[in-house]
C-alpha cells in the first residue's frame, strides 16, 4: 500500500485513470479494491421491469398516442376525414381498440392533430389491428388520401401509470393540457413513486384524466393529460395545488428528474370520447 499526491492529475489504478482538479489531494491505493469502491455506485437489484411495477397489468391496456403535424391548409379536410375512418374502427367489433381522444393543438406546435388510442388486450391486440388493417381496402385509401395532408408524422406506445385515472370519455366543453416530461434514463422508478403520493393533490376539481410512460419510441417520457374548463380554470387550479401540504415536495424531487418539458394546449375534436 502506498500514498500518491495527485494535482489535478492522475492516479492509474489497473485499467483506469482518476483525477483530482478542485484540490491537491492524497489517495490511499491498494490491491483490495478500496479506491474502486470510492468511485462506484451501490444500485439495488430490481426484481422486475419498471413497466410491470409501475403499469396497470390487470388491465393489459396499451395505448398509442400519434401526432400529425398537418399542412395548414388542410387541417379542415383532415380532421373531417380522420374523424369518419375513427368513427368506424371505434365502433367496429372486429377490432380490439377504440379511440380516446382526439384534438388539434391550441397552443404549443402549430396546425398538428393528436390522438391517444386503446388496445384491450395488448400486444396481441395491436397485432391483429395492424393485420387487419392491412387488408382493409378503405382504410388503406384513408392512408394514401392522408398522407397528402400532412408534412410528417410520429408514434408512440404508452402504459398507464397504475395510480392514475383511467381515461374515460367525459363530457365538455373542456380544454386539455398535454405534458410531457423527458426524464434522465433510470428515473422512472422514482418518478412514479413521488407521483402514487402526489396524484391526490390534483383530484378534486376532476382534472386528471390519465397518466402514461412510453414503451416504444422515445423512451423515458412521460405524459399527464388533464382537463380544464378554461384557461381561467387551469391557471386558478394549478395555483390551489401549492396550498396544499405535500404538493412543494412532489416538485422539489421530481424536477431534477426532468430533462425537458414540454406543455401542449388541446382543442377536442368534434367527434372525441374526451369533449
Amino acid at each position: 500500500m502506498h500514498y500518491r499526491a495527485l494535482s489535478e492529475t492522475v492516479a492509474i489504478v489497473g485499467n483506469r485513470l482518476y483525477t483530482c482538479k478542485k484540490h491537491q489531494c492524497y489517495i490511499m491505493i491498494s490491491d483490495d479494491g478500496w479506491l474502486r469502491s470510492m468511485f462506484a455506485h451501490n444500485v439495488d437489484a430490481r426484481k422486475d421491469a419498471h413497466s410491470n411495477l409501475l403499469s396497470k397489468k390487470e388491465t393489459s391496456g396499451l395505448y398509442k398516442i400519434q401526432f400529425h403535424n398537418v399542412k395548414p391548409e388542410c387541417l379542415e379536410a383532415y380532421n373531417k376525414l380522420s374523424t369518419e375512418v375513427h368513427k368506424e374502427l371505434h365502433n367496429d367489433a372486429d377490432y380490439p381498440c377504440e379511440v380516446v381522444g382526439s384534438w388539434n393543438t391550441w397552443y404549443g406546435e402549430q396546425d398538428q392533430a393528436v390522438h391517444l388510442w386503446r388496445y384491450y388486450g395488448g400486444y396481441p391486440a395491436l397485432t391483429e389491428c395492424l393485420n387487419k388493417l392491412r387488408l382493409n381496402k378503405s382504410y388503406l385509401e384513408f392512408r394514401k388520401e392522408r398522407s397528402k395532408m400532412l408534412i410528417s408524422r410520429r408514434n408512440q406506445l404508452l402504459l398507464e401509470f397504475s395510480f392514475w385515472n383511467d381515461p374515460v370519455p367525459r363530457p365538455g366543453p373542456n380544454l386539455y393540457e398535454l405534458r410531457t416530461y423527458r426524464l434522465k434514463p433510470g428515473t422512472m422508478i422514482e418518478w412514479g413513486n413521488h407521483w402514487a403520493r402526489a396524484i391526490k393533490y390534483r383530484q378534486e376539481n376532476h382534472e386528471a384524466v390519465g397518466g402514461f410512460f412510453t414503451q416504444i419510441g422515445e423512451l423515458y417520457i412521460v405524459h399527464h393529460l388533464w382537463a380544464y374548463k378554461d384557461l381561467q380554470s387551469r391557471e386558478e387550479t394549478r395555483n390551489s395545488a401549492w396550498l396544499k401540504e405535500g404538493w412543494d415536495a412532489n416538485v422539489h424531487y421530481t424536477v431534477p428528474l426532468i430533462q425537458s418539458m414540454e406543455s401542449r394546449i388541446l382543442i377536442p375534436t368534434a367527434s372525441s370520447p374526451l369533449q
